[in-house]
Order: C-alpha cells, then sequence, then structure tokens
C-alpha cells in the first residue's frame, strides 16, 4: 500500500526484493517462536490456577443455579403444605409449617393455627418469637382482648409498651386500649395522656381519634 507521501508525489510504491520478503517471513517466524515459547512458559507456570479459577467459577455458578432451583421448589412445597393444611383446617399441620416456613408466611401460618386450635400458647408464641413486627404486635393486641382484665394498668401498659411507636401496625389501637384501661379503674388523669396522644395526632385515624374524644 503506497504511503501518504507517494501518494502526494504520485510516486509508484517500490516492491520489495526477494531479499526483502525472505527477511520478513524470517522475522515472522521468529517472533512466532518467541511468542510461543513465553505462552508456553506462563501456562507452565500459571495453568493450574487458571484451570483451578475455571473450575471454581463453574461451580460456583451451578451451586447459585441450584440454590435458586431449590428455593423456588421449597417455597411451591410451602404453599401447596399451607394450602392443604388450611383445607384440612389441621392446625398443628400449620404450626409444622411456622417452624419451616420464614418471614411473614411462618407467622402467618401460627395465627391461622390459632384461629383453628384457639390455643393462647400459639398466641404467646407468635407474640415472643414472630419473624414479623405485624404479626407480634396483632397476637399482643389479641392477648390483651383476651387477659386484659386480669391485668392492672401498670402491666397492660408496659406489657404494649414495643407498640408505643409509629412503626407499630397497631400503634393507634394500643394507646386507646391503654387509655380504656386506666378509664376502668378510674385514672382519669393516665387515660388522658394517651387520649390526647391521639386526638393532637394528624396522623391518627379518624375512627380511633373519634373514641378518644368521646372518652376524653
Amino acid at each position: 500500500m503506497a504511503t501518504i507521501l507517494e501518494r502526494n508525489k504520485k510516486l509508484k510504491p517500490q516492491k520489495k526484493t526477494m531479499q526483502e520478503h525472505a527477511e520478513d517471513a524470517l522475522y515472522r517466524e521468529v517472533w512466532e517462536d518467541v511468542n510461543n515459547e513465553k505462552t508456553q512458559k506462563f501456562l507452565k507456570k500459571y495453568g493450574k490456577y487458571m484451570i483451578a479459577g475455571a473450575l471454581m467459577i463453574m461451580l460456583v455458578t451451578i451451586a447459585i443455579q441450584f440454590g435458586q432451583r431449590a428455593h423456588r421448589a421449597a417455597k411451591l412445597a410451602t404453599a401447596a403444605n399451607y394450602e392443604t393444611a388450611l383445607a384440612n383446617s389441621d392446625a398443628n399441620a400449620l404450626v409444622g409449617i411456622s417452624k419451616n416456613a420464614h418471614g411473614a408466611t411462618a407467622d402467618l401460618a401460627l395465627w391461622n393455627a390459632y384461629l383453628l386450635s384457639n390455643d393462647e400458647k400459639k398466641l404467646d408464641e407468635l407474640a415472643q418469637n414472630g419473624k414479623t413486627r405485624d404479626f407480634r404486635d396483632l397476637a399482643k393486641i389479641h392477648l390483651v382482648g383476651i387477659r386484659g382484665d386480669k391485668m392492672t394498668a401498670d402491666e397492660l401498659e408496659k406489657f404494649l409498651s414495643d407498640l408505643n411507636t409509629k412503626s407499630s401496625p397497631f400503634y393507634y389501637t394500643a394507646c386507646l386500649t391503654i387509655a380504656q384501661k386506666y378509664l376502668s379503674v378510674d385514672d382519669r388523669e393516665n387515660a388522658n395522656k394517651w387520649l390526647d396522644k391521639i386526638i393532637n395526632d394528624s396522623d391518627a385515624p379518624a375512627s380511633i381519634k373519634s373514641d378518644a374524644e368521646t372518652l376524653r
């Protein structure tokens, strides 16, 4: 191919002689030999590590794929077992599912086990060891409905202390329940403290605020 200078000068490129072609061929041959020798040395030195690394990547990939499939299969099996237990009203099976499941699925299974058996121990377990805040707090609200009459106002307030935060979905219900308990023992001062928390809160649900205003 002509160089820019040659094109500008409108000169024809000079043809290589046989000797120059031979020198080019020899240079390429030597260069290939050098590269091959370097490659061989590199592979000899690091080949086993490269193979080990490739095998490790392959094994990790297989393990991840297997884990994902196993996880999906486990979730499907849990869902199928859950539906069967509900259809058969099998509280014991639901308890078993709650022990082997995770998160809200475990809590929902235990909650339904309580509904089927009416066993307060299941509510206690859910209130103390539930996987999610929603179900732990729900269990506590129901336990207060069952045992609240036997508690003192201080005991009930302490029992619901974990719900005294807006992080709890039952925060306002707990506030109203504590206020009602204080009113039931004629402790108007403490009752009003809890009622005012609801009344002065712009985020409080309208129905609960209305109840609080009525009691105030």
